[in-house]
């Protein structure tokens, strides 16, 4: 896989296909990226898993925060790390010891590791890099558009309303 672009199916498929997120350094700071993704992320029907140490055991938008991806209760689809790029592979290693491995290893804006590239998709996994979810989600349902973003995606779809009653399109299901 190129990890300096990635074709829209890829995106989309991943952002279709993953219920369960575990968002690796969530932060109750409402000003920080991880804290409006985390909320981006819930409201477009995900069950996200807050992960931070220091956090444990508090919440963060009413999620439950575990200390490690080994001690959230359900599988995992995604991986989500807003952690420096050297602390990915060890996360990825992290990830890839679980009883059930994730689908998908997402590193966040600014965030790219090759070697946790590489290991993970040996094991069958997909990666993203320096990538943001919400923003990914954003261009491919439309919503970009509406505060000036150019997507690069033309369509004819039409909108649909999701399970909150917000407009989203491009065949980016809604969640319930």
């Amino acid at each position: 896989m190129n990890h300096d672009h990635y074709p829209v199916e890829y995106i989309t498929d991943i952002l279709r296909d993953v219920k369960t997120i575990a968002l690796v350094g969530a932060s109750n700071n409402e000003v920080r990226p991880s804290f409006f993704v985390l909320n981006y992320l819930l409201e477009k029907g995900y069950q996200v898993f807050p992960i931070n140490p220091g956090l444990a055991g508090k919440e963060i938008s009413g999620q439950l925060v575990y200390a490690s991806l080994a001690d959230v209760p359900v599988a995992i689809d995604m991986v989500d790390i807003f952690r420096n790029s050297e602390a990915a592979l060890q996360i990825t290693q992290e990830a890839l010891a679980l009883n059930v491995l994730p689908k998908v290893i997402w590193l966040q804006l600014g965030v790219r590791n090759d070697e946790a590239a590489a290991l993970a998709e040996a094991h069958g996994l997909k990666v993203v890099m320096d990538r943001c979810p919400k923003m990914e989600f954003g261009k491919i349902s439309g919503e970009w558009a509406w505060v000036g973003g150019n997507s690069g995606i033309i369509s004819s779809k039409r909108q649909v309303v999701n399970a909150n009653g917000r407009m989203q399109s491009l065949g980016i299901a809604p969640r319930n």
